[in-house]
């Protein structure tokens, strides 16, 4: 059966507050704009605040190229305190009376800057064996978690309101756990230490100044002014290289053959998408004056079909 909805297209910057789910949010503004189709790039937890970008329709086919972006967190550490979820809404595991200066914290910081190894939170989205690892950790088991690539291109001290509390900004790649960031720099300088608050300030394209509020999506719900805060799907690729076709060419790519495509600063191999008039026709790679087509868009695309 055809899902009910609108067929909209582009994406919704929300600044997510603290409590629901991404999945709720998402929900809530497929909802408001009568959307048939939703999604999001890149996972809140429900504690967490800030950018939590929401494609609709032909938008949810860029969702891939925000999640590999760059993103960029401001979070408060919890010194002398270890919890079993590696934030406040655990239960306590460990207590110190250790509190690092602000000098120690700084060098500490270091070792979890570039290619780093990052071990998820017992309480995360994820899979063993095919479960989710917060469900077994639920049901009491200790989970013994292989550790995961990082890159962090930035960490940095930016506040000590006092002793117990350290305010940080993260930019990392994707999968990053602000959470075991917490955990281990708490390890690493001996007083133990988890997540108190924790804010998206901003995620590939999108920033937490575009966003708009729950209540503000409420208020809106079903009229022309919320559908004019969606932007254009093509927000989405903005860190691939675009490339010029016509008419012609945007047809074969949307039946998903070949096309002639004009550039100036793409390589043989490069992903790229292409462009009619402005609007994407398809995401794929370039080869010698042709891209070579792994998504494409219905037209027209961006905002309303």
């Amino acid at each position: 059966m055809a899902r009910k909805g609108r067929d909209i297209s582009g994406w919704l910057v929300v600044d997510k507050p603290a409590g629901p789910t991404s999945t709720a949010v998402v929900n809530k503004v497929r909802w408001a704009l009568g959307a048939k189709k939703a999604g999001h790039a890149g996972t809140l937890d429900p504690d967490a605040t800030g950018v939590l970008a929401v494609a609709l329709g032909e938008a949810t086919k860029t969702v891939p190229y925000v999640t590999d972006a760059l993103k960029a967190y401001e979070f408060t550490v919890r010194l002398g305190i270890s919890t079993n979820t590696d934030d406040a809404e655990g239960e306590v595991t460990g207590t110190s009376d250790l509190r690092p200066e602000d000098d120690a914290i700084k060098a500490a910081l270091a070792a979890f800057v570039g290619d780093i190894m990052q071990v998820p939170p017992q309480f995360s989205a994820v899979k063993i064996d095919g479960q989710r690892a917060y469900k077994l950790a639920r049901e009491g088991e200790n989970l013994a978690l292989a550790a995961r690539p990082l890159w962090v291109e930035e960490l940095v001290l930016t506040d000590r309101p006092d002793a117990d509390h350290a305010v940080l900004r993260m930019t990392c790649g994707k999968g990053g756990y602000v959470r075991s960031i917490a955990r281990d720099l708490g390890q690493a300088l001996g007083c133990l230490g988890h997540v108190e608050t924790l804010r998206r300030v901003w995620s590939g394209p999108f920033d937490v100044a575009q966003g708009i509020t729950m209540d503000e999506i409420e208020a809106l719900a079903h009229t022309e002014a919320l559908d004019a805060r969606l932007l254009p799907l093509e927000t989405g690729l903005s860190d691939l290289p675009e490339l010029r076709c016509n008419a012609e060419a945007a047809t074969k790519l949307r039946n998903g053959n070949p096309g002639m495509v004009i550039t100036s600063d793409a390589d043989y191999g490069d992903e790229c998408w292409a462009s009619l008039d402005g609007r994407a026709v398809a995401v794929g790679i370039y080869k010698a004056g042709t891209l070579h087509p792994k998504r494409v868009f219905s037209a027209p695309s961006g905002g309303t079909v």
